[in-house]
C-alpha cells in the first residue's frame, strides 16, 4: 500500500500547530460557554463550516445554540455569548457581528491567528491559533505546508471538538446522552 504522503504531511502540521495552543484560554471559554444563557456560533466561509460542526455538537450537549445568519436565530441578549471563527480577525460581517453582540452587552469570544485583530479586541476570551491567511496584512510568522488558510479552519475545527470533550465533563455529558439530541429528521 501506497502512504498517503500528503495527508500525513498535513497531520503533522495539525499535530505541530496544536502544540502552541493555549490549554487555559480554550478552559476559559469552556467556563464562558458554560455560564452563558445561550451561544451565538458565527464564521465566514470555510472557518464557517468548522463553526457550524461546533454549532451542531453544541445543541448535541444540550445547550441553547443558533449559528448567526439562520432564519430561527433570535436576537443576542445580554448575558449570551457569540463565538466568532476568524482566521484574520477582521472579516467586515463577522467584526459588525462582534460590535452589535458587545452592545446588547453579550459576551464575545474568538478563535484566531491574530487576537490583536479587531474582533480580537472586543473578545472576552480569545484561542490563538498558528496560522496564516491572505486576508490579513499582519505577519503570523507561520507558513503552511497547505494553501489559503487550511490548517486555521482545520485546526479550529480540532478545537471546537477539544472544547467539546472538555464540556462533556463538565456537565457530566456521555455520548449516549449526546446522541438522544441527534437529528432524526434524516
Amino acid at each position: 500500500m501506497k502512504k498517503a504522503e500528503e495527508l500525513l504531511a498535513i497531520c503533522r502540521e495539525l499535530s505541530e500547530d496544536a502544540e502552541f495552543v493555549s490549554g487555559e484560554d480554550i478552559e476559559k471559554l469552556a467556563e464562558l460557554i458554560i455560564k452563558s444563557n445561550r451561544i451565538f456560533i458565527a464564521g465566514a466561509g470555510r472557518s464557517g463550516f468548522a463553526a457550524r460542526a461546533f454549532a451542531n455538537r453544541l445543541m448535541h450537549l444540550g445547550l441553547t445554540v443558533f449559528f448567526v445568519g439562520e432564519t430561527t436565530t433570535p436576537s443576542i441578549q445580554a448575558n449570551d455569548l457569540l463565538i466568532i471563527g476568524s482566521g484574520s480577525g477582521e472579516t467586515g460581517s463577522l467584526v459588525t457581528m462582534a460590535n452589535k453582540a458587545s452592545g446588547q452587552n453579550a459576551s464575545v469570544a474568538t478563535i484566531t491567528i491574530y487576537p490583536q485583530a479587531t474582533i480580537g479586541a472586543l473578545s472576552k476570551v480569545t484561542v490563538k491559533l498558528p496560522g496564516s491567511t491572505n486576508k490579513s496584512d499582519i505577519d503570523s510568522g507561520k507558513v503552511s505546508i497547505q494553501p489559503m488558510g487550511s490548517s486555521f479552519e482545520q485546526l479550529s475545527l480540532l478545537v471546537y471538538d477539544s472544547l467539546i470533550m472538555i464540556l462533556m465533563k463538565k456537565l457530566n455529558k456521555t455520548g449516549d446522552e449526546m446522541f438522544k439530541n441527534h437529528a432524526n429528521l434524516e
